[in-house]
């Protein structure tokens, strides 16, 4: 896994670039968002394909239990990808409500997602 720093409009923002999954428990985002964190960032970029698809399974409870987390540290997250697969109403109507609200986003590119999360909102 690598960390790419972003430096937007005074912002810092973390893209994580990995080839394999870097979340496949809800221990994994916890260390992510800490470690994220103590290096000061508050704004993260992942690719969808970087997380486990039992994260986009509502049933389980992996993405309430992360995000929740990421919501009580005030740190913005982008979800970069494709997530026309996910054709569950729960998971349609899960991210229809996250992009609504703006502290999490599901996005189709980084360009998107750095241009939304260098907006201080």
């Amino acid at each position: 896994m690598k960390i790419n720093s972003h430096s937007i409009n005074d912002t810092k923002i973390a893209e994580i670039v990995s080839d394999t999954i870097v979340i496949k428990t809800s221990e994994d985002g916890l260390d992510l968002l800490g470690n994220l964190y103590y290096q000061d960032f508050d704004k993260i970029v992942i690719q969808e394909k970087n997380i486990t698809p039992d994260f986009f399974d509502l049933k389980n409870g992996m993405a309430g239990e992360i995000l929740q987390k990421f919501s009580n540290y005030r740190v913005r997250l982008a979800i970069v990808g494709d997530f026309t697969p996910y054709s569950s109403k729960s998971i349609k109507d899960f991210i229809y409500e996250s992009n609504k609200k703006g502290q999490i986003n599901f996005v189709n590119t980084t360009t998107e997602a750095l241009r939304l999360l260098s907006n201080n909102k």
